[in-house]
């Protein structure tokens, strides 16, 4: 293994910039590294979950897009269509390097399932930790004509049951993705933005945000699409800013439900990242996001992508903080309330089963 330069691609695709990168070269894997900087996190040190959301994507466009253009006839670059829902195990900080690996685990015949790690390292003490495990499906579209999907060329598994497993896995997301599409719709139900004076505290009037982008280059995929990764770091924004009005301490992001991306962003749309709070438990948050994109220069706008984000409160000391109780005011934010209480419930059985099951 070798120490290069960071390769000089668009500056949006780059898991580093101008810093020393480390790539494993193999059939499905890469790996990269990078230092945590202070405009990576927020004021107190910890590193924003969208920007670990980022380097994640980058690393899965990377890998599948390189897999994706190892057979011969048209070049394609792979578009993030999905994101499994991801827990944040452990908070990075300033000065700490995340080292990001990924792998492909499963191609279907115009999908591809990437798996990825987060593992941040104290430099000072050489000590580790496992903050991130993410998966993610991509799928390749053609340079010369944007709305056809090529074909992905083969893997070879270790096992028959690898193959086996990662058949479910994609039957599952592809169901799920469908009923994502079908509940979304096409029914732009924007999130106005409150007169804060005139709200309760701790009601979802008062916390509710959005913010306004512009889509440029700088954004964008080969194609003039948004990369998933911009994309998920803007929404992670717009819930850590509702996160914090609720709560008025430092806030993490805990965990981002599925995210389903049903429709691309292009190049010179702007997109209204919009979210409310929908549920809190005595020490979580979940948080609503919708992302809306308006073709400026055509009369459509369209919802692309919507996600539930997570966030805890911590104290000075980064330890959990118990939450404020959201007040809800209306029959829709109580149905939105006992919907997200169902998810939590859910959530926490699950993982109640798993760390059985670990044991």
């Amino acid at each position: 293994m070798s120490l290069t330069k960071a390769v000089c691609l668009p500056s949006s695709i780059q898991i580093c910039r101008h810093i020393w990168t480390h790539f494993r070269r193999a059939c499905a894997t890469i790996s990269g590294y990078r230092i945590m900087r202070p405009d990576d996190a927020n004021i107190v040190g910890n590193v924003h979950g969208g920007t670990i959301l980022k380097m994640i994507e980058e690393a899965g466009g990377i890998i599948s897009t390189r897999h994706c253009n190892t057979q011969t006839g048209e070049r394609c670059v792979a578009a993030l269509a999905r994101v499994e829902r991801t827990d944040f195990l452990h908070p990075m900080f300033i000065g700490e390097v995340a080292h990001v690996s990924a792998e492909i685990t499963y191609v279907s015949k115009h999908s591809v399932e990437v798996q990825v790690n987060v593992i941040a390292e104290n430099i000072l003490t050489g000590t580790t930790k496992v903050t991130n495990k993410a998966t993610l499906w991509y799928v390749p579209f053609s340079l010369e004509n944007v709305d056809k999907i090529v074909e992905v060329p083969l893997i070879e598994y270790k096992s028959n049951e690898q193959e086996i497993e990662g058949k479910k896995r994609y039957e599952a997301q592809k169901m799920e993705r469908l009923e994502t599409k079908q509940r979304n719709g096409e029914i732009i139900m924007p999130v106005i933005s409150p007169d804060r004076q005139a709200k309760e505290p701790f009601s979802v009037g008062f916390s509710q945000s959005s913010l306004i982008h512009l889509v440029g280059p700088s954004d964008c995929t080969l194609h003039g699409f948004v990369h998933g990764g911009v994309t998920m770091k803007l929404m992670d924004e717009v819930a850590g800013i509702i996160a914090a009005r609720h709560c008025k301490t430092n806030i993490v992001t805990a965990s981002v439900d599925a995210i389903n991306f049903h429709r691309k962003i292009k190049k010179g749309c702007v997109v209204t990242v919009s979210g409310r709070m929908t549920f809190t438990s005595n020490k979580s948050m979940e948080i609503e996001v919708f992302v809306d994109a308006d073709r400026v220069f055509e009369p459509e706008k369209y919802r692309a992508v919507s996600a539930f984000f997570t966030f805890i409160s911590l104290d000075k000391d980064g330890k959990p903080l118990p939450v404020p109780p959201l007040k809800v005011e209306t029959e829709e934010e109580r149905k939105r309330f006992e919907e997200g209480k169902v998810r939590y419930l859910q959530t926490k059985a699950k993982r109640q089963t798993e760390k059985a099951r670990q044991q």
